[in-house]
């Protein structure tokens, strides 16, 4: 798994606790598999469908350095599968897994449609 993006967290990521908050997380986890799925399909009329159980490792503190990877799983028709992980730039320790994040192709209306792909030559 290649790591692409890098955050820092910041105050305003905090939750009551002093930790990173869950729901910031996941959002940033959902944008970076959204553009990684993007890039495999040369797609941009993909929508998240489903992410699998989703678990929290390690808490992330306020001026931690954060890094997060995505792979793929598989290729579906139209779909593709993702999975991601979270971890802390320094320590290396992982902070939080998604096994299974599901985009789908959609056409103009909305449907799935099929994306062409068969297998995955480059996973830049």
């Amino acid at each position: 798994m290649k790591y692409r993006s890098r955050k820092m967290v910041k105050g305003e990521d905090l939750n009551g606790a002093g930790n990173l908050f869950g729901g910031k997380a996941l959002a940033w986890i959902d944008e970076e598999a959204a553009i990684y799925a993007f890039c495999q399909l040369g797609s941009r009329n993909l929508v998240t469908k489903a992410m699998s159980s989703i678990n929290f490792n390690a808490p992330a503190k306020m001026g931690d350095i954060i890094e997060i990877g995505c792979a793929v799983v598989r290729l579906g028709k139209s779909s593709i599968t993702v999975k991601c992980s979270m971890r802390n730039k320094s320590t290396q320790h992982e902070i939080i897994t998604v096994e299974e994040i599901v985009f789908v192709n959609l056409d103009d209306q909305g449907r799935p449609l099929a994306h062409g792909i068969t297998e995955i030559k480059n996973s830049d």
